[in-house]
């Protein structure tokens, strides 16, 4: 499912119009985006939480060549899926 899809399926499923589901899906998306990025977790009771997440340095292989590297300490988004998300998906 892409973006415009899931736009329609919100449109449908809460009754709002095409316009109105696409705004609420961009702010959703900004506001998720913007407050991972600040350090903050965003948690949605059943679905799942947002966070970011800290990288320490390691030791990594170019792998054309073999030669070792650094790679570099990074903060990096990661999605922790609540019980409910996980029981649907597995189908129980």
């Amino acid at each position: 499912m892409n973006k415009s899809q899931l736009k329609d399926a919100v449109s449908q499923a809460s009754g709002l119009s095409g316009a109105d589901a696409e705004r609420a899906l961009d702010a959703l998306i900004e506001t998720i985006t913007k407050t991972v990025a600040a350090g903050e977790k965003v948690t949605i009771p059943g679905f799942g939480t947002f966070e970011a997440r800290e990288r320490s340095a390691r030791t990594g292989r170019n792998p054309q060549t073999g030669a070792e590297m650094q790679i570099a300490a990074s903060t990096a988004p990661a999605f922790k899926a609540g019980a409910a998300f996980k029981s649907a998906v597995a189908g129980s």
